[in-house]
């Protein structure tokens, strides 16, 4: 008789889903998915609004990484605005989006992950977390807490904010940066350089330990995507879209996001809130995808930065498919920003007044691009003569990667999970594939229509009253 094992919620995410995993009558894992069980309409409820207002109601998609969503939606209003910012603009919001990439990451590492790959994927599940990470390993756990610390510090003092800065505006940002807050984010940027190198050798060293979850995490093939810069570096902010496939080939190059509605399209399954992008010319799934950081570092031939390019030497000795990677990859991501800021903020007009751009709207739609924490994502908004936002389609990190994550869901539940001898650690490699891609789920679920729906009266006993599905 055909058995279901569920995982409901999800643990150490972002965001509200489940797992369900599906056993044939032997006992044998026949299928599984992933859930994203929740649903938010920003894509709705931002019409009507003036258009520049967009970057600061976008920013309240996320707690986590509002920076992302203020550039992309600030670049879209630029768009609208048919206007180039000016340079010292770019690169002020360029390190506050680096900043935002580096808090997340160390986050998704040390907050929600490091509790596997320290203390082991079957460790005692009272013990599998931050607490018990700072217990075995007090540096370790210092070092994340002061790596998100010092994003955050940045965000706060270019934006005003660590949350919700309001800084970044349609045409540029709001004010200029002073000689003093430079030099306090440059005083913090060694220690975070440091740490971040410290903590790659600490993980070079356990991996070995994981050989069996890597391959097991390589199971899926699937192509990469994301923004890539004229030298073929690493590039968060700004760039033309790449996609390369499971053996390294370039599908498609110097793809202009601004017509991203000519290669990518989003197919919605019944099983999830969540809609799954997929490049149009090879259809679907053939042309799924994913992005993030194992995505970036795959298809660029370098980081940019000294020791960010050193770090990525070792990480080209590593199976480029397997997600298990994601983790050693948002580690360089971290090094590289902190390098990154450094350069940025010692560019000869960073401390300028220009940082703003006026005009009135000169165009009816507008794309904005750029790489967030968890990977590529748009933000595109219509408008009409008065300004107001006729309509606003998102494709968000975690969308592009939601069939990956739910195709690698029942790769690992085939195998790890045994219904003969059922183990919590078992289970939670099939969470711990999820946790790799760091998926923010109130971000990405921002489905229009007629949604699939299942609702069910549970008796006491456990058992089902009513169902009702649409």
């Amino acid at each position: 008789m055909t058995q279901q094992i569920l995982i409901d919620p999800v643990t150490r995410i972002e965001g509200h889903a489940k797992i369900t995993i599906q056993l044939n009558d032997a006992g044998d894992v026949e299928d599984a998915h992933f859930h994203v069980t929740q649903l938010r309409g920003f894509e709705k409820f931002c019409e009507g609004r003036p258009f520049h207002e967009m970057p600061s109601l976008m920013a309240r998609i996320c707690g986590i990484c509002p920076v992302s969503h203020l550039v992309a939606s600030a670049k879209a209003c630029d768009a609208l605005l048919a206007v180039t910012i000016p340079p010292t603009a770019a690169n002020l919001r360029r390190v506050l989006n680096l900043a935002q990439i580096a808090q997340s990451h160390a986050l998704s590492f040390f907050y929600l992950s490091s509790p596997d790959l320290l203390l082991g994927m079957d460790a005692d599940i009272e013990k599998r977390n931050l607490f018990g990470v700072a217990q075995m390993q007090p540096q370790l756990a210092r070092d994340g807490v002061r790596l998100r610390q010092m994003g955050q510090q940045i965000i706060e003092l270019l934006g005003g904010k660590r949350i919700h800065p309001a800084w970044v505006v349609p045409g540029g940002v709001s004010e200029p940066l002073s000689s003093e807050k430079r030099d306090r984010i440059l005083a913090m940027l060694p220690e975070g350089i440091e740490i971040s190198a410290r903590t790659l050798d600490w993980f070079k060293s356990v991996m070995e330990n994981y050989a069996d979850e890597i391959l097991a995490f390589s199971s899926l093939k699937t192509m990469f995507l994301g923004l890539t810069n004229e030298h073929d570096e690493l590039e968060m902010y700004d760039g033309l879209l790449r996609i390369m496939d499971a053996d390294g080939r370039i599908v498609a190059d110097g793809l202009n996001p601004d017509d991203y509605e000519q290669f990518i399209t989003e197919k919605v399954e019944p099983w999830t809130y969540l809609k799954s992008p997929f490049y149009k010319p090879l259809g679907y799934p053939a042309g799924i995808y994913r992005v993030g950081p194992l995505a970036r570092l795959n298809l660029v031939k370098s980081c940019g930065t000294p020791r960010a390019d050193e770090a990525l030497g070792y990480f080209r000795t590593l199976d480029s498919q397997s997600s298990f990677h994601y983790h050693y990859a948002r580690l360089i991501e971290i090094l590289y920003c902190f390098e990154k800021i450094d350069e940025l903020l010692h560019t000869p007009d960073i401390l300028s007044d220009r940082v703003r751009a006026h005009a009135e709207p000169n165009s009816e739609q507008g794309v904005g691009t750029s790489e967030a924490p968890r990977g590529t994502l748009l933000h595109h908004y219509q408008i009409d003569q008065n300004g107001l936002i006729t309509r606003a389609n998102l494709i968000i990190a975690t969308g592009h990667n939601n069939y990956a994550m739910d195709r690698s869901v029942m790769q690992v539940a085939k195998r790890y999970v045994k219904s003969a001898h059922l183990t919590e650690g078992m289970l939670n490699r099939v969470e711990a594939v999820i946790r790799t891609f760091d998926p923010c789920l109130s971000c990405s679920t921002h489905a229009v229509g007629q949604m699939a729906l299942q609702i069910q009266l549970i008796a006491p006993d456990g058992g089902v009253i009513e169902e009702v599905k649409r």
